[in-house]
């Protein structure tokens, strides 16, 4: 039995995809990076789907609003680190098109999820 409610959400599901495709990619980034983009990325990845876990763990509806919008914040920042690892091409174009169409999907469930909640 699943008692984790965060685990039915599509949000966190998305979430935790995309986390799982910036692992993958920053596997092979420069090892000077480790400590710079590689970490940024990863944490700002991993941000996300704990923000909506956190969020739905018995909190008030606007305690989950608050953390949905810090989820929403670690996109835009992945967003950013992202535009900057293809500009320094960490990437490929095929990765970070694939990538970003992970972190449009999880921005449009987590906006989503935060207006349904807003009702």
């Amino acid at each position: 039995m699943n008692n984790k409610p965060h685990r039915n959400l599509k949000a966190w599901q998305s979430a935790m995809d995309l986390c799982v495709a910036i692992y993958s990619a920053t596997e092979n980034f420069p090892s000077n990076e480790l400590y710079g983009l590689t970490s940024q990325l990863r944490r700002a990845a991993v941000s996300v789907p704990s923000n909506i876990a956190e969020g739905a763990a018995d909190r008030t509806k606007q305690q989950f609003i608050n953390f949905l919008s810090n989820a929403i914040g670690s996109l835009n920042e992945l967003d950013t680190q992202l535009e900057l690892a293809l500009r320094l091409k960490y990437v490929t174009d095929n990765a970070y098109r694939n990538i970003q169409e992970k972190v449009g999907a999880c921005t449009a469930l987590t906006y989503g999820l935060k207006k349904s909640l807003k009702q």
